[in-house]
């Protein structure tokens, strides 16, 4: 595979006024429509102070010119960056003059692309630069930058490695399937497949960690009206984020809250309390409490502490969707008298004072699968996650195939798709489509 046979151009930066922008070249003509922006050009790796000019030979801004020759840079082709001041209209200038110059204006993850294409860097990595770029806490990026560096893939090339030994196997034992001996029934065989199947369990757990430490969790918090669903959301918000009252009912929107507590990104969302009502308002509230319900990955049931378990509360949790991970919540202890803490299936806090919320952090931890530091060995998306199970499927399938006699044939093609599915997380089999959706999610200028 290669990058393009054209040369791009795009800014680097990001968008908005700065003290530096920094206008990126790459392709076979980088040096020669750099030379017409900046005239003579450093040697590669050194930067050179030069006038940058526009098609019209007026100066547009003074900058330093930096030349890296492929392969030896990041897109593995020429590569030139222009560091001028960070003025959108000069930066935007300097663009319109290298597409005057030969350039084509890249589309949003080219030189990532081009990076990939070219053996620079493996899909896992190049999903990686974009995930250290959007990281939302400290974590995350150490994460980014630890796959950026090889740390996943490299996890995944040993399972890969070991999957298409047990292809080899398999697939020769065919070729001599006329033979007496029966190849499929070594016990090394059964061993090595079970082997790798706990391997690939042991990564699709890391990777699930992972992939939450990224994107996080999208915490719902429900129950009847006045429980303190919205002194909650306040309370872990670090900020008066909504509005709260005495009077029941007073929230009638989903309000939507991104934070991040040590290290573990959260969405909060605060919802209507839920009832039955008369009132349109309310009851157009209660229903997109419903919806956001669904769409939770966890369920913070708010019940006041003071009461038992209400018949209310009861039917409430019945509807519930099961599928769900949920605690409940036990709020207002301070009134109740009974202390915070955890107890089995929830926590008991007083949203107000903050009493029990590091307990329920510790819970949402749990749930999430996110250990207390919230440090993962390297970043995961959901792409990776899902290709970690369906490689776990295919595998176990053919392993079930193999132990019931049923055909060397059908265990054989299991094997094949679990090698496939494996390998679209680095990209060593990936189809355009998959690439250009990936892609097509990065930032210009990378």
């Amino acid at each position: 595979m290669s990058g393009g046979d054209d040369t791009i151009v795009a800014i680097a930066t990001a968008p908005g006024r700065g003290a530096v922008g920094i206008l990126r070249l790459s392709g076979p003509e980088a040096f020669a429509i750099a030379k017409r922006l900046a005239g003579t050009l450093p040697p590669p790796r050194q930067a050179g102070l030069r006038s940058l000019r526009g098609s019209d030979g007026e100066i547009i801004d003074q900058g330093l010119v930096l030349c890296f020759r492929g392969p030896n840079s990041f897109t593995g082709e020429d590569v030139v960056e222009l560091q001028g001041h960070g003025g959108p209209v000069l930066l935007e200038a300097l663009q319109r003059a290298a597409v005057s110059a030969g350039a084509r204006r890249a589309r949003p993850g080219e030189f990532s692309e081009r990076a990939f294409l070219n053996g620079r860097v493996d899909l896992a990595q190049a999903e990686a630069i974009a995930d250290l770029i959007n990281a939302q806490t400290e974590q995350a990026a150490r994460a980014a930058q630890r796959s950026l560096e090889g740390a996943f893939s490299r996890r995944v090339q040993e399972l890969l490695d070991a999957l298409i030994a047990i292809r080899v196997f398999v697939e020769g034992a065919l070729d001599f399937s006329d033979e007496d001996i029966d190849w499929l029934s070594d016990e090394g065989l059964h061993h090595r497949i079970a082997e790798l199947d706990a391997a690939i369990a042991q990564l699709l757990r890391e990777a699930e960690r992972a992939s939450r430490l990224r994107d996080g969790l999208v915490v719902v918090l429900a129950g009847q009206p006045n429980v303190g669903k919205s002194t909650l959301l306040n309370r872990l918000a670090g900020r008066e984020a909504a509005i709260v009252t005495e009077v029941a009912g007073t929230t009638r929107d989903v309000l939507r809250e991104d934070i991040a507590i040590d290290g573990m990104p959260l969405t909060i969302v605060d919802t209507a309390g839920l009832r039955e009502s008369d009132d349109p308002v309310e009851s157009e509230g209660i229903r997109r409490a419903w919806a956001a319900v669904e769409q939770a990955e966890l369920l913070l049931f708010l019940v006041d502490d003071r009461d038992t378990r209400s018949p209310a509360d009861t039917a409430l949790l019945a509807k519930l969707p099961d599928a769900i991970p949920r605690l409940q919540i036990r709020n207002k202890c301070d009134l109740s008298g009974a202390a915070p803490g955890a107890f089995e299936g929830g926590v008991r806090i007083c949203a107000r004072s903050g009493a029990g919320i590091e307990a329920l952090i510790s819970a949402i931890r749990e749930v999430a699968g996110i250990a207390e530091s919230g440090e993962s060995a390297f970043s995961a998306r959901a792409r990776h996650v899902e290709a970690l199970r369906l490689t776990a499927q295919q595998l176990r399938t053919a392993a079930a195939a193999l132990a019931a006699g049923s055909g060397a044939e059908l265990a054989a093609e299991d094997l094949r798709l679990a090698q496939q599915a494996l390998s679209q997380i680095t990209g060593s089999f990936g189809s355009d489509e998959l690439l250009g959706h990936i892609f097509s999610s990065f930032c210009i200028g990378k």
